[in-house]
């Protein structure tokens, strides 16, 4: 659900804190790119468990969402402008149907692909929200993507992503399935608590009169921190990945 935009209106004071904005956000995103995964005493826990362990890959679940600056950025894209719960309701659970899919199936049946081009496509789902929350696509290009689709394809992509990382630790088989169940039901309750803040944030900002004059520079923020992901990513896959 879209809404019109209607044209910003800066003072030189808010473009010059706008700017610093984006310098912080960019240094903060380049910063976050290059160490995203799963941490060392993480990865110790996981290399070193076996058999089910319900309660702590539930927490792992949830703790790499809530550090997920790309699924945050994302899912803050999605419900940009979404002002009924129903709404909020359905995205989100397209993106969560997307996600638990592929990252069941990928770690599973051992289903591999880069992991820099795969974040590199989670990066452009960021740019793709921000250009439609844009109306972009149907002023640049005349072409209206269906959003239901599109975050139920970019959910896939997401989920993918989350398989990757879990590719690249050893795993017990004893209590997999179990322990993935666990990861993925703590992704879930990770996404529903930082969504909670986020529409609690949204709706504060929603209620004051800067929301449709800021509206424009937002998702031009959050498309420069899209293009930013994608940059970081390419450059690992072509150094590191290739």
């Amino acid at each position: 659900m879209r809404s019109a935009i209607l044209p910003p209106s800066f003072s030189p004071g808010v473009r010059r804190v706008a700017l610093l904005l984006i310098a912080l956000l960019l240094a903060l995103l380049s910063q976050a790119a290059l160490a995203h995964g799963v941490d060392e005493n993480d990865k110790a826990f996981i290399e070193g468990a076996s058999g089910v362990n319900i309660i702590p890959y539930m927490y792992l679940g949830a703790k790499h969402m809530v550090t997920g600056y790309d699924h945050l950025l994302f899912l803050a894209g999605v419900i940009f402008f979404l002002y009924r719960m129903k709404d909020v309701g359905a995205y989100v659970t397209l993106f969560a149907i997307g996600h638990s899919t592929t990252l069941l199936l990928g770690v599973l049946f051992d289903i591999r692909a880069n992991p820099f081009l795969i974040d590199a496509i989670i990066g452009l789902s960021v740019v793709y929200k921000a250009i439609d929350n844009l109306d972009g696509f149907r002023t640049w290009f005349g072409l209206s993507p269906n959003p239901k689709a599109a975050v139920l394809i970019f959910g896939f992509f997401h989920g993918f992503g989350l398989a990757t990382k879990l590719q690249e630790l050893t795993l017990a088989k004893e209590g997999m399935i179990y322990n993935l169940i666990s990861f993925n039901v703590g992704v879930e309750l990770g996404q529903f608590m930082a969504l909670a803040i986020i529409l609690l944030l949204m709706n504060l900002w929603r209620m004051s009169g800067s929301f449709q004059r800021s509206a424009i520079f937002a998702n031009a923020a959050l498309m420069t921190a899209g293009f930013v992901l994608v940059g970081f990513q390419l450059a690992g896959y072509f150094t590191q990945g290739a």
